[in-house]
């Protein structure tokens, strides 16, 4: 499979050569790196297997792994990768492509994952402000409460005015860095 890590279970069986290096790569060490980003990510608030899934993902080559290959290199149950994969889609993080000509689902993050997760931030600003615009008329503008509403409303404003110039300049930055690694490639 495209993307295939070989840790756990897969090192073992693995021709050697493979096992070792996890196709050039210390498996081992992937799968601790996995273990440790997810860690982080669980203290920032994520549940513990969409994070492992995420990870698994995201440090495949090709960010895509069958749930079988996740489950195998997680050592997890399928049933586990379903949930994980359930969440991390409504989150917009991974999605779920069909692999042509079978029943076969393959989980895939995007190269440009963090980039597009911000810029669907907008919608959820969106939902807050007429959520807390509501909330401001139902409490009455002079309130405590109100003011505390109104608060949280400028903030999220701030941010989501800030948030449109940071994409803009991400793209920018992205564009800068991929020309550095086309251009360290060609060099080599």
């Amino acid at each position: 499979m495209e993307g295939k890590l070989v840790t756990g279970r897969n090192a073992a069986a693995a021709p050697p050569d493979e096992a070792a290096s996890g196709g050039g790569r210390d498996s081992a060490a992937v799968l601790r790196f996995i273990e440790r980003f997810s860690a982080v990510l669980v203290e920032s608030g994520w549940p513990r297997m969409p994070a492992r899934v995420f990870v698994a993902l995201l440090v495949s080559d090709d960010g895509r792994l069958t749930a079988a290959d996740l489950a195998d290199e997680l050592r997890v149950s399928p049933a586990a990768i379903s949930g994980a994969v359930r969440y991390l889609a409504h989150i917009d993080l991974a999605s779920r492509e069909r692999v042509p000509g079978t029943r076969r689902d393959v989980y895939r993050v995007h190269d440009d994952v963090w980039y597009e997760a911000a810029a669907r931030r907008e919608q959820i600003l969106a939902r807050y402000d007429s959520s807390l615009r509501e909330g401001i008329a139902v409490l009455g503008p002079d309130t405590p409460a109100a003011r505390r509403l109104t608060e949280t409303l400028e903030f999220f404003e701030f941010i989501g005015a800030e948030l449109q110039g940071i994409v803009v300049r991400w793209q920018e930055h992205k564009l800068a860095l991929r020309a550095r690694w086309a251009a360290q490639t060609s060099a080599t």
